[in-house]
């Protein structure tokens, strides 16, 4: 059985673009981090699962254009930017999972764990987290790794973080393992 790391919407748009997180900078290192040795694990894999929106895609409903197919502000920030074995999964809803094809790319490498990092631990790796589980993975995720997004409400971070790892920890049995700490 092997790990993946799952990078996820760790994009332009999220970081600073048009949904900017200030928060997601913070997490930038401790992904390079892990991705860096997870390149030389051989029973690891990195996967990137990012927001490449249509037109006419539902989220938009809720949020103002992003991380639209083929512009700048779907690619990945320049400091986590995929290497040439790097898997890059596009998606079109909030879980990694639905209609993509990473269910297929992880079970073509038979990945069994699955460590979530990325954006956002409330949202997009809340409902990958979820569907992970359901499949019968193991599901990890680095609280120093992933994050909220800061600007949707007043709570402080620190704060709304603490309660969407909870809830992963609590319904999905997630594992909650620093970055330094993933083996």
């Amino acid at each position: 059985m092997r790990s993946a790391l799952l990078v996820v919407d760790m994009l332009n748009d999220f970081v600073d673009g048009v949904l900017g997180n200030p928060a997601a900078l913070g997490i930038v290192e401790p992904i390079q981090r892990l991705a860096t040795r997870a390149r030389t694990t051989h029973d690891w894999l990195v996967v990137y699962a990012n927001d490449a929106h249509e037109p006419s895609d539902v989220e938009l409903r809720v949020f103002p254009p992003h991380a639209m197919a083929g512009t700048p502000g779907a690619a990945v920030v320049d400091q986590l930017r995929p290497e040439h074995d790097d898997i890059v999964v596009p998606k079109r809803f909030y879980s990694s999972f639905t209609s993509s094809t990473l269910e297929g790319e992880l079970r073509a490498h038979d990945v069994g764990r699955l460590v979530l990092v990325g954006q956002h631990t409330d949202c997009c790796v809340r409902h990958t987290a979820y569907d992970a589980f359901i499949k019968g993975l193991e599901v990890t995720v680095c609280p120093d790794a992933t994050t909220v997004f800061e600007p949707s409400s007043t709570e402080p971070v620190t704060e709304r973080q603490a309660h969407a790892l909870e809830y992963l920890r609590t319904y999905y049995g997630a594992r909650l393992v620093t970055a330094e700490h993933v083996a």
